[in-house]
C-alpha cells in the first residue's frame, strides 16, 4: 500500500498539470483573438478532427504511423544517451584525470545549440537513423551526466570503505555499492530525458531524415494543415507525460524494493 500510495502522489502532480495545460490552452486562445480559427484550434477542434470528424480515422493513422517513426527514434536516442551518461559518470568519478580533461570538452559541446551542430552530425551520420539517434542522445547526454555523477559522488564513504576492506577493486565498489546508492539520481535523469529524447527525435527528423512527427509538423504549415500541427503537437505532450509517469512509476517500484524511505528528498 505505501508503494501504491507514492505512485499515486507521483501521478497526482501530472494528470492536474495536464489539467492546467488545458485551462492555458483556451485563456491563450482568447486573451490573443488575433490568432484567428483558421490557424488557433481549441481543444474541442481537436476532439473532433481525432475523434468524430467524418475523416479522423484516417487522421488518427497518419499521426500514429509519424508517432511510432519518433518514438522510435527516441527510444534508441534515450538508450544510447543514458547508456552513455552512465558509463562516462562511472569514469569520470573514477578517475579524476579523466574528469578534468574531458568534462569542460563536454562543457564546451553542451554549449553549442544543437540546431548548429546538425549540419555536422548529418555530413557525419547521414540523414537516417543513425544521425537522428545522435541528436536523441546528445540532447539526453549532459544532463544526464550530470545528474548521475552527482548521485555517484554521494556514495556513502563508509560503505565504500568496506568494499576495499574486503580485497574489493575499485569497479566492485562501483557495482556494488556506488550504482544502488546512486539509483534516486539515475532515475531523475531518465525521468528528464525522456522528454528531452523526444524533442531530439523530433529536431532531428525536422533537419535530419525527413520522417517522422519531426518532418510532419513542418510539412503541416506550407500545407495549412494547422488541425494535423495541433493535433500532433497535442499527441506528443500527451506522449512525453505518459512516457515520463512510467519511468516514475518504475522509479517507484524499484527504489521501494531498496527500502521504504529510498529516493526520497
Amino acid at each position: 500500500m505505501n508503494v501504491l500510495r507514492r505512485i499515486g502522489l507521483f501521478l497526482l502532480p501530472l494528470v492536474t498539470s495536464l489539467l492546467l495545460m488545458l485551462v492555458i490552452w483556451e485563456v491563450f486562445l482568447k486573451v490573443f483573438p488575433q490568432v484567428g480559427p483558421r490557424v488557433g484550434k481549441t481543444p474541442g477542434d481537436i476532439w473532433r478532427y481525432l475523434v468524430t470528424a467524418p475523416g479522423a480515422s484516417a487522421a488518427r493513422q497518419a499521426i500514429l504511423d509519424d508517432l511510432l517513426i519518433t518514438l522510435r527514434d527516441a527510444a534508441i536516442g534515450f538508450a544510447v544517451g543514458m547508456g552513455v551518461a552512465l558509463v562516462v559518470a562511472a569514469l569520470f568519478v573514477s578517475f579524476s584525470a579523466v574528469e578534468q580533461t574531458f568534462m569542460p570538452v563536454a562543457m564546451l559541446l553542451r554549449s553549442v545549440p544543437l540546431v548548429a551542430l546538425t549540419p555536422i552530425i548529418v555530413l557525419v551520420f547521414g540523414r537516417g537513423l543513425a544521425g537522428v539517434t545522435v541528436m536523441a542522445a546528445i540532447v539526453v547526454l549532459f544532463p544526464a551526466l550530470v545528474m548521475i555523477m552527482a548521485g555517484l559522488r554521494n556514495t556513502p564513504r563508509q560503505a565504500m570503505d568496506v568494499v576495499a576492506a574486503y580485497g574489493g577493486s575499485r569497479w566492485t565498489g562501483l557495482r556494488m555499492v556506488a550504482i544502488p546508492a546512486a539509483l534516486p539520481s539515475v532515475f531523475a535523469a531518465a525521468r528528464i530525458s525522456v522528454p528531452g529524447a523526444l524533442i531530439g527525435a523530433l529536431i532531428g527528423e525536422w533537419l535530419g531524415s525527413g520522417t517522422g512527427l519531426g518532418a510532419s509538423l513542418i510539412r503541416a504549415i506550407p500545407t495549412f494543415q494547422y488541425s494535423k500541427l495541433w493535433a500532433s503537437i497535442v499527441i506528443v505532450t500527451i506522449v512525453s507525460v505518459v512516457l515520463y509517469a512510467i519511468v516514475g512509476v518504475i522509479e517507484n517500484l524499484v527504489l521501494a524494493r531498496f527500502g521504504p524511505e529510498a529516493g526520497r528528498s
